[in-house]
């Protein structure tokens, strides 16, 4: 495992997982793991679970850490080559990685998606071309495409409520005022498609996620056939991936309301936050009992600290 790019880069993602839980009950069993090693972590955009949870998790492990916030911190990278740098753009990514590799041990970064060009989202310029240029390894906090810890702490959420069968679970779009990235949609389902669960994607017609990462899941375009009998609701919203970036509707008709989830098999509900209230999800089931938002936050630390353990095992 050079890498975490991706969840598929895991070399056993149940073995990760459990490993993930044991360290939620005893956080500091490696405190020494990562004794006199540094973590850089560069954001390219804002955070606040991630940032926090990925920093904690690698204290726990004996991390020292280094953070630098690219929007007003650092000098605008360049990721062209063979470009002549007569614009804002001041350090190429090459030097820029080989440099970090000097001063950290690994390097987390975060890096969002334009959503003005699928291609170049697609490519994931920023991740990729770290993981090229740096010699120490890189790790995901979300990008274009991806945000592999995220779906990492739904799972070891999900595992922490066991149904007395096969369970249901439904991840809902929902309205939002801006339009959003898929990353979290996709890294979802991606980890879904590993679970021993009846896992359903629902959402508006011309919202339809990637049909290379979804594959044969299915995808309902009536949310409240999709709701039925579900055990796990996962609310998120995406931009349109056919005409990507475009926002195809604003209104609140897929808003996650208390009247749907009675729909639910009482089920359990999911956000990766932040959220809007009374836009993407009313206020009585995000402050239900049976919302899970807090919890998946708390699980963010420990999915971030099994990822970096592995890291330092395989290295």
């Amino acid at each position: 495992m050079k890498n975490f790019i991706s969840l598929a880069d895991l070399p056993d993602f149940e073995e990760t997982l459990a490993l993930a839980k044991s360290l939620k009950k005893d956080p500091f069993a490696f405190e020494q793991h990562a004794k006199r090693k540094t973590l850089g972590l560069l954001f390219f955009n804002p955070s606040l679970r991630t940032r926090l949870s990925t920093q904690k998790a690698a204290q726990n492990l004996g991390f020292n850490t280094m953070i630098m916030n690219f929007s007003n911190e650092a000098w605008a990278l360049e990721f062209e080559d063979g470009t002549e740098m007569r614009g804002i753009r001041s350090e190429h990514v090459r030097e820029a990685a080989a440099v970090v590799s000097q001063y950290c041990d690994m390097v987390a970064i975060r890096a969002f998606a334009s959503l003005t060009d699928k291609e170049q989202d697609e490519a994931e310029i920023v991740l990729n071309s770290f993981a090229q240029y740096a010699s120490i390894p890189v790790i995901n906090m979300e990008s274009a495409t991806g945000h592999p810890l995220q779906a990492l702490a739904d799972a070891v959420t999900l595992s922490e409520y066991p149904t007395p069968h096969k369970p249901k679970v439904v991840l809902t779009w929902a309205p939002h005022p801006k339009a959003l990235p898929h990353a979290v949609g996709n890294s979802f389902a991606q980890m879904m498609q590993a679970q021993d669960a009846d896992f359903v994607i629902t959402n508006p017609e011309g919202y339809d996620l990637d049909p290379r990462i979804t594959k044969n899941i299915p995808v309902l375009h009536n949310q409240e056939e999709a709701l039925k009998n579900a055990d796990f609701v996962y609310a998120k919203n995406w931009c349109s991936y056919e005409n990507y970036g475009s926002i195809v509707r604003t209104d609140n008709a897929w808003m996650l309301t208390t009247e749907k989830m009675e729909l639910t098999n009482n089920a359990k509900f999911m956000h990766c936050l932040p959220v809007r209230r009374n836009i993407v999800v009313a206020d009585g089931v995000l402050d239900h009992p049976n919302s899970l938002v807090i919890e998946q936050a708390n699980n963010r630390t420990f999915a971030a600290q099994a990822v970096l353990k592995t890291l330092l095992d395989h290295v």
